[in-house]
């Protein structure tokens, strides 16, 4: 794999990478230090990667095993969503900023109560949107797996949002 294959393959994926890192790893620096791990595995696999089929789904599984391992050498086990909003139509006031990050917290406090493979399977579909048949070469899991954690996670945060919007009023 040349330089040009690399970047025109590989890095565009970069930020998926991190944001799963850092909803595995928590900190910032270690999911970008995760991350260029990642990217050195994968670079120096080189002509290998022309036998993967989807180089997307493999990146993410090479960063979720290189995530698992780091936390199982720190005997970690939290997760964080990651912080940055989508800003549309230029920039929101700042009493809606305020408003969507207080939000954000809310929604990282009662998703980090999810068990681990429905926050992950929640966060590769429905933050990052990727198909069910990714998500089963991500995690090695099969589809109607992926799909019953889906919708218990999805579940699950439905009841805590409507438990917690009861507490706040």
């Amino acid at each position: 794999m040349n330089a040009d294959t690399f970047k025109k393959d590989i890095l565009p994926v970069k930020d998926k990478l991190y944001r799963m890192a850092l909803r595995m790893l928590v900190d910032p620096a270690e999911a970008q230090d995760a991350v260029q791990e990642v990217l050195l595995k994968l670079w120096r696999q080189g002509n290998g990667l022309r036998k993967v089929n989807n180089l997307e789904a493999w990146a993410m599984r090479i960063t979720k095993n290189h995530c698992l391992d780091k936390l199982r050498s720190k005997h970690r086990r939290t997760v964080e969503l990651d912080s940055n909003l989508a800003q549309e139509n230029g920039q929101p006031s700042a009493q809606e900023q305020i408003e969507q990050n207080e939000t954000l917290g809310a929604i990282q406090k009662l998703m980090n109560r999810l068990p681990e493979r429905q926050k992950l399977v929640m966060q590769l579909r429905d933050i990052e949107g990727m198909t069910y048949k990714e998500i089963e070469e991500v995690l090695d899991m099969p589809v109607g797996q992926v799909k019953t954690n889906l919708f218990r996670a999805r579940q699950k945060m439905k009841k805590l949002i409507t438990q917690h919007s009861r507490a706040v009023q």
